[in-house]
């Protein structure tokens, strides 16, 4: 009887478990397929946004400030914190292929990529996935591939890194009625990441500033060969200031260039943020980018199923660039009233940021060329990304590549 007991509960014991079984499966299988099912109409409350930045917000420069664009479109358009995906610290090789595939694996129906080395990768996953919108900033690929999905985006930020200039001139200037520096000692140190056009195109626009109020000024640069690198920006500026410049500017991702000038009583020029936090004493203005103003537009076209221009840049004349309040401790008597002024011509297109005189030469083809008075070069007229390519007379790079035509033309 015990024996017969013990069968049958045995048996009772296996059929549950087969019914729950049957249950997980089906359970499973509902899963799946409600995973699987393809949104049908892409609305403000199921959209998906996916980010990869180069950097994280700790930098409190470039993607600290793209940041800020992506929590403010966010705000315009309502969206909640769980339809934005971030990537951060993605490097510009196969790591931004696997965040591209995460992002899209969890459902982004946009995908946007903020540094230039991410453009590859980018264009890649473009074509593989029609459905999806890339937005790459910096980049110089979507007109030429040929993609309705695939978009560059890039801010005119060589238009307040002009006006940043302009203050830097003025507290010249200053320096110089004052006695500190001599007309010969005017100098003005870069910290670039790279000498290609984008960081070119920024530092020219900024010498130009300098020069249209301080004619003596002149202007050396080095290069950390990285977006971000807080050591090396830190060691370049003192490199620069160890060689006589007095205001330092950069196109680099950190506050650190700041910091070194205000340990060496000297001044500083900032980009991204408002560096005047991290250095009170040195920072007097920085040229920013309000990316919220292409994010919301981006977005915004998708929910309502618009098209996105391939090639997107504005400035001043839209909003999307502009500069932190101005260290009124800092700067020059007199720069505010130069700076407002400079802001209005630029908006409304009577001052142009490239306009001649000056003479300089193409870094990659060593082509001379003379850019007359009443005449200027345009800037991302013809493509977002910068196409500026002179190296002008003025400005010396202190550390060309040993067979770059930069090295063959200053050496000559």
């Amino acid at each position: 009887m015990k024996r017969f007991l013990a069968l049958l509960l045995a048996l009772v014991m296996v059929l549950s478990f087969a019914a729950c079984s049957e249950n997980e499966t089906a359970n499973n299988n509902n899963v799946s397929e409600n995973n699987s099912e393809e949104k049908t109409e892409i609305t403000k409350d199921n959209i998906m946004v996916g980010f990869i930045h180069i950097g994280d917000p700790s930098d409190m420069g470039y993607t600290y400030n793209h940041d800020l664009g992506t929590k403010k479109m966010a705000e315009n358009l309502g969206l909640r914190d769980d339809q934005i995906i971030n990537k951060y610290n993605i490097g510009e090789n196969e790591t931004c292929a696997v965040a591209i595939e995460e992002l899209v694996a969890a459902g982004c129906d946009i995908i946007f990529a903020t540094s230039f080395g991410h453009g590859d990768y980018m264009t890649e996953a473009a074509a593989k996935y029609p459905d999806i919108e890339f937005c790459h900033a910096t980049g110089t690929q979507a007109a030429s591939s040929g993609l309705s999905n695939y978009h560059n985006y890039f801010s005119a930020i060589y238009q307040p890194r002009y006006i940043c200039g302009i203050a830097a001139g003025l507290k010249l200037n200053e320096m110089i009625a004052n006695g500190e520096i001599t007309e010969d000692e005017a100098v003005l140190g870069y910290v670039s990441a790279f000498y290609f056009e984008e960081v070119i195109s920024g530092f020219t626009a900024f010498y130009l500033g300098a020069r249209s109020v301080c004619p003596s000024a002149t202007m050396i640069t080095l290069k950390a060969n990285s977006w971000s690198d807080p050591t090396a920006e830190a060691t370049l500026a003192q490199a620069l200031i160890d060689k006589g410049a007095v205001i330092i500017s950069q196109h680099s991702d950190n506050t650190t260039p700041a910091t070194v000038a205000e340990s060496n009583g000297l001044y500083h020029c900032g980009y991204n943020s408002d560096m005047s936090e991290a250095a009170p004493k040195a920072s007097i203005i920085s040229a920013r980018a309000d990316w919220s103003v292409y994010l919301t537009y981006v977005v915004e076209s998708v929910i309502n199923g618009e098209e996105i221009d391939t090639d997107w840049c504005y400035g001043y004349s839209e909003g999307v660039t502009y500069t932190s309040p101005l260290n009124t401790a800092v700067a020059a008597a007199g720069t505010q009233e130069a700076i407002d002024d400079a802001a209005e011509k630029l908006a409304s297109g009577d001052l142009k940021v490239f306009a001649g005189p000056w003479s300089g030469f193409n870094v990659w083809t060593g082509d001379e060329y003379t850019c007359a008075e009443g005449e200027w070069v345009e800037e991302s007229v013809e493509r977002s990304a910068p196409y500026f390519a002179y190296l002008i007379d003025g400005i010396t790079v202190l550390d060309p590549d040993p067979d770059s035509v930069i090295l063959q033309k200053q050496g000559k």
